[in-house]
């Protein structure tokens, strides 16, 4: 794909790395550099470097080219099904198990091991790079997850999705007691306004994002606490908690740089119940997945204290 733009007034004396990044706001910079870097940005037709800067009237030419999915492999990694049928499978998730194949997390996805499990029978509406899958959970977050075998129930479970009738609740442990036993926490969640590798509440370019929250157990310094998704935003529970400077134990990412349980790997967040209507039957199904070893062991270490 060739893109064309032509300088204007305003434009010109500014580097072409940043002005290329001002008319092509989908592509990252580090992506724009490499693209300068190999020849594929021309000014008039010439090839130029990143740190030309552009001029009035001048005609700048990007060839971006066309992206090659990558072929994904079915692989034999061991799934802890809690549900299948024709339609739909739920699974378990463990930690530090990527959900679908992404840069740097070809294999050993949630997704290679469905590809061998189900065979042809996942939903194609997500692509090549995500069969079947419908919604997802973070990487170090346990916790039972749906897929879909096929088009029609993956199309049925992201209506419910959208229409907030699925049933989705969390467990967490978080930093801090807190005081009430149940709130509801209703803020905009979007991109972070300085760190793009995160999510914030942002009341300006942000989505409606609710989570209910209800008090489990409440230690020295730390409470249990479940979580009810109203909306699903990207990293939601991790940032709403943490805007209320409740993050959650073991959050590298939203929580404090030295973690007082080295061991955790990750945030201590479990998706334990997932309910919705079955795509086929129109029935209600509601599945558990229990605590993992890891929370309850965190759990113990705090009751002791």
């Amino acid at each position: 794909m060739i893109c064309q733009f032509m300088v204007s007034e305003e434009d010109a004396d500014t580097r072409i790395d940043k002005y290329l990044a001002g008319c092509m706001d989908q592509l990252s910079r580090s992506y724009l550099q490499k693209l300068l870097k190999s020849g594929q940005v021309l000014a008039n037709g010439k090839p130029i470097k990143s740190s030309y800067r552009v001029s009035e009237g001048e005609m700048i030419s990007c060839h971006v080219p066309e992206a090659v999915e990558p072929e994904i492999l079915a692989e034999p990694i061991p799934l802890d099904i809690l549900y299948e049928d024709e339609d739909v499978i739920l699974v378990n998730k463990p930690k530090g198990m990527v959900v679908h194949p992404a840069a740097g997390h070809l294999t050993g996805t949630l997704v290679n091991g469905l590809m061998y499990h189900c065979r042809d029978h996942l939903s194609g509406i997500n692509g090549v790079l995500r069969p079947g899958i419908v919604h997802r959970i973070d990487m170090d977050t346990t916790g039972v997850l749906i897929a879909c075998k096929n088009d029609m129930a993956h199309q049925d479970v992201a209506a419910q999705l959208k229409e907030h009738s699925v049933t989705r609740r969390y467990q967490a442990i978080i930093h801090g007691v807190v005081k009430e036993e149940e709130l509801t926490i209703n803020a905009p969640i979007g991109r972070h306004p300085t760190d793009r590798k995160k999510m914030s509440v942002n009341e300006k370019n942000g989505k409606q994002a609710i989570t209910h929250v209800k008090v489990l157990e409440r230690f020295h310094g730390f409470t249990h606490i479940e979580c009810r998704l109203e909306t699903g935003r990207t990293h939601q529970i991790r940032v709403h908690l943490a805007s209320l400077g409740h993050p959650l134990a073991g959050d590298q990412v939203y929580g404090p740089e030295k973690c007082p349980f080295p061991e955790l790997k990750g945030q201590t967040l479990h998706a334990i119940i997932l309910g919705f209507r079955h795509p086929r039957t129109g029935n209600y199904m509601e599945f558990t997945a229990p605590l993992p070893e890891y929370f309850e062991r965190l759990r113990e270490k705090l009751r002791k204290k």
